[in-house]
């Protein structure tokens, strides 16, 4: 088992990667608010999700992936005001808050299935943890960190000595960003519970010690995750956006009801931006999935764009880089179809097999330092020019799509109809290239790219592609 390294958000450094329990692994993994659809941003992160344990998997560690599903208590506002976005989008759209977490749950999983990113062991959804909230909120209140406005029971953040370290400190949580709420005792206390409007009847409402209310955003990641993974687990990922509030309320929670520090490792994802620019409604350039299949492209291709980078810098998306990447990824398809046709292996020198190795370690190192996915992706790449025996190319490819997931075993490449001229093209360009006429032979080369294909020179011969 090689040593793994990951960015910990909390000590902000790379750490050496170190278990709980080895060889049992505890993740937690902030999930969607289904309100809306989740766009092409949001799935980069789950991909990262899906990397992270492939890789912990790769190294021979058991992982236990548990994600929630808020499907009630995420206001439009970071502040604790505006309205629920569930019971928002039901407004909108003339259904039930149920019907539109429902809908959008399953829009979401569409997407996560579309680029072969793994379903957790653990699905929890906010809804069908109420009690479990109620519990925690009980503790916190038991504890001393509570109190009670006109609009909800709230988290005294100045009881907690190290408030906001997760964000660099109380300075790192702009405080000043946040709304002021009447009776609330400091800017950054936050809602566990929320007291529903007296004028008005919400859908989603639950009686409780303190009256018929809603839980805040927050709480139910910390009742969740110590319900399924213990008051201490490993690992807990999400977006870069969620460090400054989500995050960070989580563990004060999680503290002040238990005493301990409730994650070892925090994995946080940058941003995806699209020419540019932010993504954002106002500036309709929010993607789906189902965009991506629209405009012609292969949902793989954008997880092979997502591997291109570090998961830790902001990636802009356009869709040249799209085109790109699927150009990529057809070629990386055939030629790893390729070389599994070939011959059964045969005998290979001591040199080759050293080679054989070096490559596998040269790929391990790269994707257990901080999942480093573009440095892998060139390994396999460097890997496949080699002169390594092609049985061992696959071997290595197909070992390497154990972390990478771009299913490359799986891929059976297209029947495809080669007019007999340009056969007798290719042919006649072979000879000439055996005979070490290659000038005459990069003439018929681009006859060939004329008639609409490709020409790749391989160890086993030319092979043909048509031309995108």
């Amino acid at each position: 088992m090689a040593d793994i390294y990951l960015y910990n958000t909390l000590g902000r450094k790379k750490e050496l990667f170190v278990p709980l329990d080895p060889p049992h692994v505890g993740m937690y993994s902030c999930g969607p608010t289904v309100y809306d659809y989740a766009h092409i941003g949001h799935m980069r992160r789950y991909v990262g999700d899906d990397v992270l344990k492939r890789l912990l998997g790769f190294n021979s560690f058991q992982v236990k992936h548990v994600m929630n599903i808020t499907d009630v208590g995420h206001l439009t506002s970071d502040a604790d005001t505006g309205e629920d976005k569930i019971e928002k989008s039901a407004a909108e759209k003339g259904k039930s808050a149920f019907e539109i977490a429902k809908f959008f749950e399953e829009q979401f999983f569409a997407s996560t299935d579309a680029l072969n990113i793994g379903r957790p062991n653990i699905v929890c959804r906010a809804t069908e943890h109420i009690n479990e909230q109620i519990a925690l909120i009980k503790k916190l209140e038991e504890n001393g960190y509570t109190y009670i406005t006109d609009d909800g029971i709230y988290f005294d953040t100045s009881k907690l000595k190290d408030y906001g370290r997760l964000a660099g400190g109380k300075e790192g949580i702009r405080p000043g960003a946040r709304v002021d709420i009447a009776g609330k005792k400091h800017p950054t206390d936050f809602a566990l519970w929320k007291f529903s409007p007296k004028d008005k009847k919400r859908q989603m409402e639950w009686d409780s010690p303190w009256g018929v209310a809603f839980p805040g955003w927050h709480i139910e990641c910390s009742a969740m995750s110590m319900k399924y993974l213990g008051e201490t687990f490993d690992i807990h990922s999400g977006g870069v956006d969620h460090i400054a509030v989500h995050h960070t309320n989580e563990i004060a929670q999680s503290e002040g009801a238990t005493g301990k520090d409730p994650v070892k490792y925090w994995v946080h994802y940058e941003f995806l931006q699209v020419d540019g620019q932010k993504m954002s409604k106002s500036l309709k350039n929010t993607y789906t999935v189902d965009d991506v299949k629209k405009k012609g492209f292969d949902p793989m291709a954008l997880r092979y764009l997502f591997l291109t980078a570090y998961y830790r810098d902001p990636l802009n998306f356009t869709w040249k880089s799209l085109e790109a990447a699927q150009s990529a990824l057809e070629k990386l398809r055939t030629q790893v179809a390729a070389l599994g046709k070939q011959q059964p292996r045969t005998t290979i020198s001591q040199e080759k097999n050293e080679k054989v190795d070096e490559y596998r370690d040269k790929f391990i190192k790269s994707v257990n330092d901080d999942m480093n996915t573009a440095t892998g992706l060139a390994v396999m790449w460097e890997m496949l020019k080699s002169n390594i025996p092609s049985e061992d190319k696959y071997d290595l490819a197909i070992t390497f799509d154990e972390v990478l997931g771009l299913k490359l075993g799986e891929y059976t490449a297209p029947i495809v109809n080669i007019p007999q001229e340009v056969e007798k093209l290719v042919a006649k360009r072979e000879n000439l290239r055996k005979a070490g006429d290659y000038r005459d032979a990069d003439k018929l080369r681009i006859k060939v790219e004329e008639k609409g294909f490709i020409v790749e020179d391989t160890p086993g011969g030319s092979r043909l592609t048509p031309k995108r």
